[in-house]
């Protein structure tokens, strides 16, 4: 684990050096998706817990702190995250795998997209141990919006009434989808988007092709434009679909993207349809100029109110994108949706 944060971020990290003297129990870091918060997160508190910090408040990666600290196994640290995101297989308080994770047998249950109350409340032992090198405890959480409404009342609980020396790190996309509860009891820290320069610099260092394309189709957002980069040809076949809608189109699109995030997908056809909405009314195409010609044309034969439909049907699909019955009648039935709005 190195200890650099992404160029965009520097300022930013200077900023936050100024915390250090009057550390708040809790910081929410709050941003866009797709710029490195929980990176940034992760160094900060590398940082708190390194024994020899840095003049410039970067862990030094080379006490007995940081090397534990790099191998996840810090006893002054803990994160919490949905199962989903974890590289490993989800374990019970002792460390071993739970039941379906054992050796020789699959889970049938999809990862979990959401922090669990059963996750907060595992912090109760962690949190009634004296810290190891009498120094701070860590609580790294993210992405905060993934809090459900049990583990938002049971975290709630905690900031209340915080442990002494505990720090909780937080980050979020969106601050309306947390309780204001729990707005209240952090000291909230803004990290900005980077500059279009400077994301299609670190791009274009990542070797991603074509990286002015990739990030103005994915909002500005260096690091979502970089993990797509990967899966270009399922996302290249769905804007073809979008260009190109058919009923015949939707079906084959459906069938080979069934196995592709929902999320990602709901999100494409949005800024699709943003453009076409957009090119109705102004004339202007934002994420996908590459388009522009088939984006013109179907502004121009489909009517404003079957657009505006589709545009808050699509809001309605993201909103359940997580949790589908079956992930390809949902990616069918979307498809559909939009090819007989374009008909």
């Amino acid at each position: 684990m190195t200890n650099s944060i992404y160029p965009w971020q520097e300022n930013a990290w200077q900023q936050l050096q100024l915390l250090r003297q009057r550390m708040p129990h809790a910081i929410l870091f709050y941003g866009a998706g797709g710029i490195g918060k929980s990176d940034f997160i992760e160094r900060f508190a590398q940082s708190l817990l390194c024994e020899e910090v840095q003049a410039d408040g970067h862990a030094c990666g080379r006490c007995a702190s940081c090397g534990w600290f790099s191998q996840h196994n810090h006893p002054d640290y803990r994160r919490l995250r949905p199962e989903a995101l974890e590289d490993e297989p989800p374990t019970d308080d002792e460390g071993g795998e739970l039941d379906g994770a054992k050796k020789g047998t699959k889970s049938t249950k999809a990862p979990s997209k959401e922090i669990k109350v059963e996750q907060v409340r595992a912090l109760a032992d962690f949190m009634n141990m004296s810290t190891h090198r009498h120094g701070l405890r860590l609580v790294v959480l993210y992405p905060a919006d993934a809090l459900n409404v049990p583990a938002s009342n049971a975290l709630l609980k905690t900031l209340e009434e915080p442990p002494p020396n505990t720090v909780f790190l937080l980050a979020a996309n969106k601050l309306d989808r947390l309780l204001p509860t729990i707005l209240s009891r952090c000291r909230k820290f803004s990290l900005p988007m980077p500059t279009r320069e400077q994301a299609l610099h670190w791009l274009e260092a990542q070797d991603v092709p074509n990286a002015e394309h990739s990030l103005c189709e994915h909002g500005g957002a260096p690091l979502t434009a970089f993990a797509e980069a990967a899966s270009g040809d399922a996302m290249e076949g769905l804007l073809q679909l979008l260009a190109h809608p058919s009923v015949e189109g939707a079906l084959k699109t459906a069938e080979k993207l069934q196995k592709a995030p929902l999320g990602a997908l709901v999100s494409c056809l949005q800024r699709w349809l943003y453009d076409l909405f957009s090119y109705k009314l102004a004339g202007i195409v934002r994420y996908y100029p590459r388009y522009l010609k088939e984006v013109a044309g179907l502004a121009e034969r489909v009517q404003l109110n079957c657009m505006m439909g589709a545009i808050n049907r699509a809001n309605e699909r993201r909103a359940i994108a997580d949790h589908p019955l079956s992930p390809k009648l949902f990616i069918e039935d979307m498809l559909l949706d939009y090819a007989a709005c374009c008909a």
